[in-house]
């Protein structure tokens, strides 16, 4: 009994031996670390060693190279968050809205309203000027509020285009229009022959012309030559709901502009909308996914949010991307464990 007790004695004396000499010596050279730490000039040496790393590990990782800086690759971009500017005029709001489609003329007050939006599109020949009692969008809207587009929806030729054009000048009594030049009525494609020769002569007649096209770099850059005050690249086709499909095409049409560039049409949900936006579209024009919405009113402010996000996005400017993972935390001069 006596040996037992002797071997029982031994083996815990050999168990505590092992424990201070392993994980005890461990928890009390790590609290002698905290105690240290602790001491308030350790503590300040610990501080500024951080600081030191930090200031080091952002100089050499250098998460911003120049040539990922939207001032060096869009060096026509305004830095004013807040201001939309078309031949001279400015807009707090980069979200542009449209008037069809609406189940009520209360859906369209409200989405208005609830998109921040300070211009509107109109078709015009959807008017019927023929009962000028007969309400219309017209009258919904508030005139001295926001400024209203006119467009040539529903032109099938350059000629009916200019037609309407003119109209709407004497309707509105604005010089400002929004071309459209649509053979197809299947796809509802624009026609860049038709749209560049309606643009060249509204122009030359006083207007401030703002074409809708497909996304095509060259054709945005002969409108711009000819003196339009944007150019409004397709994201998809008009109602499609398919988002943003030539996002590339969209990017040369940004990076070689020097007017401001709307995306319009096919946009569907606010995260395509913000999408365009951070790459450096100055503004979108969304109708037919407010409109047609389940609830109109919170879907034009999903947009209207979707659009700041995206500006900000844009101007703060993104991460390059890498192939490979690149670590969040300094990988060198690392406290010692």
């Amino acid at each position: 009994m006596k040996i037992f007790v002797y071997k029982v004695l031994i083996s815990a004396f050999v168990v505590f031996l092992l424990y201070q000499l392993t994980i005890g010596y461990t928890i009390l050279k790590f609290q002698q670390k905290i105690s240290t730490i602790a001491n308030k000039e350790n503590l300040k040496m610990v501080k500024d060693k951080i600081r030191n790393e930090m200031k080091v590990a952002l100089e050499k990782d250098k998460i911003l190279k120049d040539e990922d800086n939207w001032k060096t690759k869009y060096p026509n971009v305004s830095n004013k968050m807040d201001e939309l500017e078309i031949a001279g005029k400015k807009f707090k709001s980069r979200l542009i809205t449209g008037t069809g489609k609406h189940r009520s003329s209360q859906d369209l007050k409200e989405s208005i309203v609830s998109s921040g939006t300070e211009m509107i599109t109109v078709a015009i020949r959807r008017i019927n000027f023929e009962n000028p009692k007969e309400k219309n969008l017209l009258d919904v809207i508030d005139w001295d509020k926001y400024n209203i587009l006119p467009n040539t929806a529903g032109s099938k030729t350059a000629e009916e285009a200019i037609y309407t054009a003119m109209l709407a000048r004497e309707v509105t009594q604005s010089n400002w229009i929004k071309i459209e030049v649509i053979p197809d009525s299947k796809y509802l494609l624009p026609d860049p022959i038709g749209t560049l020769e309606a643009a060249e002569k509204l122009v030359k007649e006083g207007f401030i012309v703002l074409p809708y096209i497909s996304p095509d770099p060259v054709l945005a850059k002969r409108l711009e030559d000819v003196g339009c005050a944007t150019v409004m690249p397709l994201g998809s086709p008009i109602g499609s709901g398919r988002g943003v499909q030539a996002l590339e095409e969209i990017q040369i049409i940004i990076e070689q502009s020097s007017v401001p560039v709307v995306v319009d049409a096919g946009l569907g949900v606010p995260s395509e909308a913000s999408i365009v936006m951070e790459v450096g579209a100055d503004a979108v024009l969304v109708n037919t996914a407010i409109a047609g919405a389940k609830n109109p009113k919170e879907m034009a402010e999903a947009f209207k949010l979707g659009v700041i996000a995206g500006r900000k996005a844009f101007l703060s400017g993104r991460i390059p991307i890498s192939d490979h993972a690149n670590p969040s935390s300094p990988k060198d001069n690392l406290v010692n464990s």
